[in-house]
């Protein structure tokens, strides 16, 4: 009997895949240090030592670079949240761990230095604004909203808009700490970021009376 097993990627496969990950990973730090405007593919293409035909043979055009770079950068998140965001056991132990776990990734440099290249840049760029919020908040929201269908279908949280009450959530992890770190008047200790998660999951759970069955 046959076994359906699964075919190993070629040699030409795997050194695809890895040029790929080089040009995201030189593309990432471009534009983290020059910005979405002073960045270029020429410049990419030169820092990989390769020709610029190869570079675009990948990416036609800097907006999809922009966008891969970002589900590079996402995609293990997005892995992380779904196992945060569980259905069954205490709502606000949840609530709270999603609190900490976004608060924190917010706040690591990489994301402040991202944050900062989204709002010095999208009112030239409208584009780049549109790809950082279907690649960043709007999945991380869409994961929150159905997460809170489920806890107010089964009574644990008042009733609401699911996709609103993400927002609202995510507004309140966007303020405090992450603020100050993002003017440079702050730091994201883990102390710091413990406290923020607290005092954003209280705040929250108290506004959408959401059930407490235990210590967060």
């Amino acid at each position: 009997m046959e076994t359906l097993i699964g075919k190993a990627p070629g040699k030409r496969e795997v050194r695809k895949e890895e040029r790929r990950l080089a040009i995201l990973d030189v593309a990432k730090r471009s534009f983290l240090d020059n910005g979405y405007s002073g960045t270029s593919m020429s410049a990419i293409s030169a820092e990989l030592g390769g020709s610029k035909g190869t570079l675009w043979n990948y990416f036609p055009s800097k907006e999809e670079l922009f966008a891969a770079v970002l589900d590079h950068a996402t995609v293990a998140y997005r892995q992380q949240l779904s196992s945060v965001l569980q259905p069954s056991g205490d709502p606000y132990a949840t609530l709270t761990a999603f609190c900490r776990s976004f608060i924190g990734k917010i706040t690591m440099e990489d994301g402040i230095r991202l944050h900062r290249l989204i709002a010095a840049e999208a009112g030239r760029f409208p584009e780049l604004g549109e790809i950082f919020f279907r690649r960043a908040p709007q999945p991380t929201q869409q994961m929150l909203a159905d997460f809170f269908a489920g806890q107010m279908a089964a009574g644990h949280m008042r009733e609401d808009d699911p996709l609103a009450a993400a927002r609202v959530l995510a507004s309140l992890c966007l303020g405090g700490l992450h603020q100050r770190v993002l003017w440079g008047i702050g730091e994201a200790t883990p102390a710091e970021v413990e406290k923020e998660a607290r005092y954003v999951a209280d705040i929250f759970a108290r506004a959408f009376d959401i059930v407490h069955n235990g210590a967060a």
